[in-house]
């Protein structure tokens, strides 16, 4: 099984009356030929969440630019987490969903905690009309009727001054013209651009860290240290975690230096979100040879760190862990550090620098059989410490 897999995404850019890209809009992909969506449920846009922030990396996928996300009504009246902050990105609520007084106090409510809905393909209906006093955006579908049809939306959303209007499906140059007379703030569909697909490698995950962790996190009183445990036994869980402490931090960079550090900055509400969601999204298994290895490096470097005074044990342990991810993943340490919010002596030491750099470099070189130190010891306290750690019985069923 390979180490690592490809994950996939959407992205179409909305323009300004300037013809500058102001948004993005990311939609799900499932494989490198797919330039359009196969499905459009709960588990396709948990894959997105989950791949654009964690994967990816928002900022490596829209900048600061605002990005709309296709959300199911799942998402909406909270059967499943949103595990970002309001702010970032744009909650679209897909054209046909229905609505009735749930969804409309759904999006009151996300409205108030300061989220930014945008309600897609409204064609005038009394039904979505229900939805314009919570929305900021409305997408116009410029294929939904003649020139009187187009006018009549846009009047009917114009007597709500919050609502921005965003004419989508310009397929041809009419219908761009169209646009254009009625001074759309933004502006998305082929005639313009087409939705760009974009790949990157991820780390296979463990399906059973994810049910632990959720198991672990969903009892009254957390055992934090048991749950950054199982963080940590997960190198894909791992970063993802790391990376979710930007997600969450809504511009905020706080550089951390554990997991333990992360978990708490994130908090656990937000790690079990995160988790959650993941389950939902992750639907390949992962390969546990080659994480249980990662994990062994981890541990090596925290002990050796520790028995020589060279730093603190867990960076040590998130040294050695994301040294491992880096090599799984390819390319070069910075291509990693440069997207995870680290302290600087952290990232330095995965990049060999300084005290626990010199401390990976040594483990490193023995774990490929070319090290000179007597690590022997380290090795087999490692790989006691994570088989006992990675074979804990599954959490029962409930």
């Amino acid at each position: 099984m390979d180490r690592t897999r490809p994950v996939h995404i959407g992205r179409q850019a909305l323009y300004n009356a300037e013809g500058h890209v102001a948004a993005y809009e990311l939609l799900f992909r499932d494989g490198p030929h797919a330039y359009e969506a196969t499905v459009r449920d709960s588990a396709a846009t948990s894959r997105v969440i989950v791949e654009a922030f964690t994967a990816f990396g928002i900022e490596e996928l829209v900048g600061d630019k605002l990005c709309f996300i296709n959300l199911t009504r799942e998402f909406l009246v909270g059967t499943l987490p949103l595990p970002f902050t309001p702010g970032r990105v744009g909650l679209e609520l897909l054209s046909g969903i229905e609505v009735d007084d749930e969804l409309v106090a759904a999006a009151a409510a996300l409205t108030e905690q300061g989220h930014r809905l945008a309600l897609d393909g409204f064609r005038g209906d009394e039904a979505a009309s229900r939805l314009l006093p919570f929305v900021h955006f409305v997408k116009v579908d410029m294929q939904a009727g003649d020139r009187r049809d187009i006018a009549r939306i846009v009047d009917t959303c114009r007597r709500i001054p919050r609502i921005r209007l965003i004419a989508q499906r310009i397929e041809t140059p009419e219908l761009l013209e169209l646009a254009t007379l009625h001074k759309f703030q933004l502006y998305q569909g082929h005639v313009l651009s087409r939705p760009h697909l974009i790949t990157t490698q991820a780390l296979n995950p463990s399906r059973l860290a994810r049910v632990r962790l959720v198991t672990e996190l969903a009892a009254d009183d957390v055992d934090l240290d048991r749950a950054v445990s199982t963080i940590e036994r997960d190198p894909a869980l791992a970063v993802r975690i790391l990376r979710g402490v930007n997600a969450a931090a809504n511009g905020l960079k706080q550089p951390v230096s554990s997991i333990f550090q992360a978990v708490v900055l994130l908090g656990i509400p937000q790690v079990r979100q995160w988790a959650t969601l993941m389950m939902v999204a992750d639907l390949a298994d992962g390969d546990e040879t080659v994480l249980t290895d990662a994990v062994v490096r981890a541990r090596m470097c925290q002990t050796v760190a520790e028995r020589r005074g060279a730093g603190a044990g867990p960076a040590a342990f998130t040294v050695g862990l994301l040294s491992a991810i880096g090599d799984l993943l390819g390319g070069p340490a910075g291509a990693l550090t440069d997207q995870l919010p680290l302290t600087h002596d952290v990232a330095a030491a995965i990049q060999g620098e300084g005290d626990l750099g010199e401390v990976l470099h040594e483990v490193r070189s023995y774990q490929r059989g070319d090290g000179r130190g007597d690590l022997h010891g380290d090795l087999l306290a490692a790989l006691s410490w994570t088989n006992a750690s990675l074979s804990e019985p599954e959490p029962a069923q409930t």
